[in-house]
């Protein structure tokens, strides 16, 4: 290992958590000034000021993701994993600005957007909320498959109740979807509703189903926390044993 290399580790152990908090003060400040960026009728010298802060930032966030670059031994695995990809997209839409009009290609300026993921590099509680979904993931994914068979079922239900009373409004199973969806997700703009006896009974089954449906992302989330805390604390647990001195 070069020994530019150990000062900039011996560097980030020291100074860590005050480069951390300065990175996610920046992350905070961009988004703040791309929001800003959207108001209409912004003065000249606002508009000065907020490419001069844009510059300012992506160039500290350059600074970070080269030295990131350089301080890993496995470069390409950095390059492509989902914090190296994400950190890229970061800055990429200011580099292609320089010689873009961005304006032609909108879709640049969402990837600015990417920076917000960047906080889960940094803060503890997101990267348990990231740790938590990878914990829950298949139960995610089952959830996901019978989402849309619940959906499906409930539009072929309301269909053949109020189709031939409503037959503007549930004319096929396709337009009943848009029912279903709100009414299992308890949302109910009133927009669409049945007004058969039949109807309104299986509206009233289908919403207690809904109830239960969107309980159910909420325990799996619960429990996952509480699985990547307890894992969290045994890695502290494991780190903290390994530093004592033997």
């Amino acid at each position: 290992m070069s020994t530019l290399k150990k000062r900039l580790r011996h560097y980030k152990a020291q100074w860590g958590k005050t480069f951390d908090m300065v990175i996610q003060g920046l992350i905070i400040f961009s988004l703040i000034t791309f929001s800003i960026e959207t108001l209409p009728d912004l003065s000249e010298s606002v508009n000065r000021f907020l490419h001069i802060s844009e510059a300012v930032t992506v160039f500290i966030f350059t600074a970070e993701y080269l030295l990131r670059l350089y301080m890993t031994d496995r470069k390409l695995s950095f390059i492509f994993s989902f914090f190296g990809l994400i950190d890229l997209l970061s800055i990429l839409p200011f580099y292609i600005s320089t010689t873009v009009d961005l304006r032609s290609i909108r879709i640049f300026r969402l990837f600015r957007l990417f920076r917000i993921l960047k906080m889960m590099r940094y803060n503890r509680a997101i990267r348990r909320f990231n740790r938590a979904l990878l914990i829950a993931k298949e139960d995610f994914v089952l959830f996901a498959m019978m989402l849309p068979l619940l959906l499906f079922f409930s539009a072929v239900g309301i269909y053949y109740f109020e189709h031939e009373v409503q037959p503007e409004t549930f004319g096929s199973v396709f337009h009943s979807l848009w029912w279903a969806v709100c009414t299992i997700t308890t949302v109910g703009y009133g927009d669409v509703y049945p007004i058969t006896l039949g109807g309104r009974m299986f509206t009233f089954v289908v919403l207690i189903i809904g109830l239960g449906i969107i309980s159910v992302p909420a325990g799996l989330v619960s429990s996952a926390l509480s699985k990547a805390r307890e894992l969290e604390e045994e890695e502290d647990l494991t780190r903290h044993e390994t530093k004592k001195p033997k």
